[in-house]
This record gives C-alpha cells, structure tokens and sequence, in this order.
C-alpha cells in the first residue's frame, strides 16, 4: 500500500494489478488532499492508511482502476467504502457527479502513460 500525490505510472499499476487481482487495482481517492491510495485488497486498509495520514473520512471515496482500459472504463466507482447515507450516498458507486468528476480529474493528474 502507498499514498500517491504527485506521479504514478501506468505501467506501476499494471505491476500492481499482475500482482493482486490481475486487471484492476483498488484505490481510495482523497478529494480534497489530491492523493491517490494504491495497491490492496481491501479498499477499507487503503481508506485506513489515508486517515491514518491525515485524511477526513467525508473526503475518501473508493475506486477501481483498470490500467489496460482506455475512456470511461479506465476508472469504476464501486466500494463497500462509499456507502456513505449520511452524504446522500446509498449505494456502492459515487452519485454525485462533482464527485465522480474530482476522482476522474484527480487520476488524470496523477497517473502518467
């Protein structure tokens, strides 16, 4: 597990990826801080390293990053973590798409082809 800020290459996920669930890497995306937490089995130790580090739990949303797609599949909103109704989030995916646009914006700055 690592907390990412500035850079993070695709060919370092598709390692990770090879590595754990073979297509895809779980992260948790900090929509505030702009830090992307990789590389875990469980989105909710990501989240953890993320508040361990500072992180407010209102701010953290759970991705999957498929590093072999390309366009809107790259990213998928589905975590146990982003059940959140306190937040007007009752599902599994991200709702609210100011939210789903800062996670996509967010990726594009960190993660370099």
């Amino acid at each position: 597990m690592k907390i990412i800020a500035d850079r993070l290459l695709l060919s370092e996920l598709k390692q990770m990826a090879a590595a754990t669930f073979g297509n895809f890497v779980k992260a948790v995306v900090d929509v505030e801080k702009h830090l992307i937490a990789v590389n875990a089995e469980l989105h909710a130790d990501l989240e953890a390293l993320l508040l361990e580090n500072g992180s407010k739990q209102k701010d953290l949303w759970g991705i999957n990053i498929y590093p072999e797609i390309e366009g809107d599949d790259f990213i998928e909103f589905d975590s146990m973590i982003n059940m959140r109704p306190s937040q007007d989030n009752r599902s599994r995916g991200v709702e609210k798409e100011e939210i789903r646009n800062k996670i996509t914006a967010i990726a594009a700055e960190i993660i370099k082809r």
